[in-house]
């Protein structure tokens, strides 16, 4: 009896140490990875602060460091990091539907996380229309997968929740990141894992609290719709931005499952050339835009949001092409920033319809439709309009533009851009399936 009671207790012990063990390397990684993102969140600004003083400087100083810069990370992102291209949140995608491990460790490891970041920020300090939300995602993946490397049936949800911590690190929106693990990352809700989730992204979160203090990500905006005509606005901003979001995701899609004609195959034996263009395109749009669309967008619309700093009428469209060309060139970067920074521009120019109503209303009105619209994912649209500008004056608004949004970017383009180019490194077609020794994915056109 005593042996039997005996062979219990250390059965009980062995089981709630597992468990604890299991909630530890949770909680260690969203702290891990809200440092990481913090890290990067100060980089990317001096990185951006610094070709900022170049074309203050020289305004044509893009015209030769944007398309060289585009090169050399194309090069080195094709030569050292494969895969570490793009947004990186597709990657993150397809590493939790792979079970290969080797396969799953070409998408999120630690050489994975370290060249995201350094090439992220080469792509803004050379004038890149990027953003650094998407490659924390994919940072955040990478820690999780290296920190539970030893335990791989938990490694599904350990990616989850480094995707989740990094996005809520990045913006500092704990309910955007819980929203986006769910909706986005795994289009479903885990039970088993769920409680894990939310402990990585409240560590993440309070670290993110600890290094840079209580923020909003675009200030705070205490605006709202008057009454009316005012309202008219969320159906016509949903409507255009939804099919404006469709368009930019149908873009990128089809330039990642290569052209239907005969310059998709050139321009695949030729990266370093397509980079060189799409530089010097960025360059082009930067100098028509008055040196506006470079980096981010975020120091531009936090300036329209809080004191109504003006910008270019062209903003929204000359960003939406400078992102368009930033994603199809193969640099790592991310479109999170760039496309509210292009709803902002498309809000701007809604205020001609509405002269009336509020510009800053608009503005979230044309945030939250494009970005609805470009991820196909409402809830965390709106989530995160609503957490970056601690106004919950417009949650109603905001959330019928997203849904609106939704809907007419399916008419554009059926499928999520992400998911869509997770494909890529799930199944690559025999037109794109790389050469021995190189893994799935590297020879993408596409910056997915």
């Amino acid at each position: 009896m005593k042996a039997f009671l005996s062979q219990r207790r250390i059965r009980s012990v062995t089981v709630l140490w597992a468990r604890w063990r299991r909630r530890a390397i949770f909680l260690c990684g969203g702290v891990v990875v809200g440092a990481a993102a913090v890290a990067l969140a100060w980089s990317a600004d001096w990185a951006q602060h610094a070709f900022a003083l170049l074309v203050a400087r020289w305004r044509f100083a893009s015209l030769i460091v944007t398309p060289l810069g585009f090169a050399l990370s194309v090069f080195l992102t094709n030569r050292f990091f494969p895969n570490a291209q793009g947004s990186g949140i597709p990657q993150a995608i397809a590493a939790r539907h792979l079970t290969d491990q080797g396969i799953r460790g070409r998408l999120v490891s630690i050489r994975i996380a370290v060249g995201k970041v350094l090439l992220t920020l080469l792509g803004l300090v050379c004038g890149a229309s990027a953003g650094r939300e998407g490659p924390t995602v994919q940072v955040g993946a990478s820690i999780m997968f290296a920190i539970g490397r030893m335990s791989p049936r938990r490694q599904p949800g350990l990616i989850l929740a480094g995707a989740a911590a990094g996005v809520a690190a990045a913006f500092n929106t704990p309910l955007a990141g819980i929203v986006f693990g769910i909706e986005e990352m795994s289009r479903a809700f885990e039970t088993r894992t769920s409680g894990l989730v939310i402990g990585a992204v409240v560590a993440a979160g309070l670290t993110s609290l600890a290094l840079l203090g209580n923020y909003t990500y675009f200030g705070t905006s205490a605006t709202m719709l008057g009454n009316g005509a005012d309202w008219l606005a969320v159906p016509l901003c949903g409507v255009a931005g939804g099919l404006a979001g469709g368009l930019f995701s149908r873009i990128l899609i089809a330039m990642a499952r290569g052209l239907p004609t005969s310059f998709g195959p050139a321009l695949k034996r030729h990266p370093i050339a397509l980079a060189l263009a799409c530089g010097l395109g960025v360059a082009l749009c930067g100098l028509a835009s008055g040196d506006t669309i470079y980096g981010t967008g975020y120091a531009q619309v936090k300036g329209a949001l809080e004191t109504g700093a003006p910008l270019p009428w062209s903003f929204g469209l000359l960003k939406f092409v400078a992102t368009i060309l930033s994603s199809v060139s193969g640099i790592p970067g991310g479109i999170f920033s760039p496309s509210l920074a292009v709803g902002a521009g498309l809000g701007l120019n809604m205020s001609a319809f509405f002269p009336h109503a509020p510009l800053a209303a608009l503005i979230l009105l044309g945030m939250v439709s494009y970005f609805a619209g470009v991820v196909q994912a409402p809830i965390t649209a709106f989530v995160i309009v609503v957490e970056m500008t601690d106004n919950h004056a417009m949650v109603v608004p905001l959330m019928a533009a997203a849904l609106i949004a939704y809907g007419a970017s399916r008419l554009v383009c059926p499928e999520g851009v992400y998911h869509a180019l997770a494909k890529g490194f799930l199944h690559p077609t025999p037109r794109t399936q790389p050469p021995a020794g190189k893994s799935a994915g590297n020879s993408s056109l596409v910056g997915s």
